[in-house]
C-alpha cells in the first residue's frame, strides 16, 4: 500500500500540557494524535509539555493509533529542542509549523538526524501560509521522510484577511495547491480543522466537502467530533461492496482479453478498479485498526 493507506480520517490535536488528555488519548477512536508543542501550550508551560509528552510515549498504550508531535518553529526558543527531543519519543511522525520551503524541512530534517531519528520518523508539513502555499510542490517532495502535508486554515485565513464561510471558497484555491501536491508526492493530505464545535451540521457539511475535495480525513479539535469524521472519510459497505464487485468483474473481462467491462450500465476500465482497489485496501486497513485496538 501508499503512504495514504494508512487510516487518517480522525486527527485530534492534544496539548501536551495537559496530562489528562494525553491519557484520555488512549481511548479515543481516532485514527490519529497530534500531541502538540505549539499553538495549544502557553510559554511558561512549553518545556513541562515537553517532558510529559516524552513520557506519555514512553508509557505507550496508544494502541494502533498514529502519533505525531507538533514541534514549535526552529526561530522559536522552543523549536530545537522540541526536535531534539522528539526524534527519540518514539512518535510516528513530527509535524513542523508554518513550512514554507524545502529547505525549512531540510533544516529541520539534519537536526532529527544529528539527533539520533530512526529512519522511519516521518516529517509532516502545516501548510498555514500563503508563501507555503505557494510553495506546495517543493515541501510534498523535500524529503523521503515527508509522510503528509496538514492544512493550517485558520492561520491561512488570517494571512489571506479572507472569511470562514461555509463553502470555504476564499480558500479553495490553496487547498488545491497542496491537494495537487500531495497526490503529486504520493503522501497523505489532512483537512483544518472547524473552529464551531457548536456547528454539528457546519462541521458535517465541512467532512464531507473534504472528502469530496479528496482530503483523507480531518485534523480535530474536540473528541466528540471523532465518530462523525470516522464515518465520512471511512468507506461505505456500499462503497466497498461497489468496488469488490468491479474489481472481481474486470478481472473476469481480461481473462477474455478485454480492456473495459459494464456493470450496471457503467463502463469499468483500469482507472476504475485502482481506485476501487484503494478503497478496499483502506476497509482493511480500518478493520484491522479497530481489531487491535480491541
Amino acid at each position: 500500500m501508499s503512504k495514504t493507506a494508512r487510516p487518517r480520517r480522525s486527527v485530534l490535536y492534544m496539548p501536551g500540557s495537559n496530562a489528562r488528555a494525553l491519557e484520555k488519548g488512549r481511548t479515543l477512536a481516532a485514527d490519529g494524535l497530534i500531541l502538540d508543542l505549539e499553538d495549544a501550550v502557553a510559554p511558561d508551560a512549553k518545556e513541562m509539555a515537553r517532558q510529559q509528552i516524552g513520557a506519555a510515549l514512553k508509557a505507550g498504550g496508544y494502541g494502533a493509533r498514529e502519533l505525531i508531535v507538533r514541534v514549535n518553529g526552529l526561530e522559536s526558543p522552543w523549536g530545537y529542542d522540541d526536535i531534539v527531543a522528539a526524534a527519540g519519543f518514539g512518535a510516528d511522525a513530527i509535524l513542523l509549523p508554518k513550512v514554507e520551503s524545502a529547505g525549512a524541512v531540510h533544516q529541520a530534517e539534519t537536526i532529527m538526524e544529528a539527533s539520533g531519528a530512526r529512519q522511519e520518523l516521518s516529517v509532516w508539513c502545516m501548510m498555514e501560509t500563503p508563501l507555503g502555499m505557494l510553495h506546495a510542490e517543493e515541501i510534498a517532495e523535500a524529503s523521503p521522510r515527508i509522510g503528509a502535508l496538514v492544512m493550517g486554515t485558520s492561520d491561512l485565513a488570517k494571512d489571506l484577511y479572507a472569511a470562514h464561510t461555509r463553502d470555504r471558497l476564499p480558500m479553495i484555491t490553496a487547498l488545491g495547491l497542496c491537494m495537487l501536491a500531495a497526490r503529486a508526492a504520493g503522501i497523505a493530505i489532512l483537512d483544518g480543522v472547524h473552529l464551531d464545535l457548536g456547528d454539528d451540521e457546519g462541521f458535517a457539511y465541512s467532512c464531507r466537502q473534504g472528502k469530496e475535495l479528496g482530503f483523507d480525513g480531518k485534523t480535530l479539535i474536540h473528541p466528540k467530533t471523532i465518530d462523525v469524521a470516522n464515518e465520512v472519510f471511512g468507506p461505505s459497505e456500499e462503497e466497498v461492496e461497489w468496488s469488490r464487485t468491479i474489481i472481481a468483474a474486470h478481472a473476469e473481462a481480461e481473462k477474455d482479453g478485454k480492456g473495459i467491462v459494464v456493470v450496471d450500465d457503467k463502463l469499468i476500465e483500469n482507472l476504475h478498479v485502482l481506485n476501487a482497489e484503494r478503497v478496499v485496501a483502506m476497509a482493511k486497513a480500518i478493520r484491522d485498526m479497530e481489531s487491535a485496538a480491541g
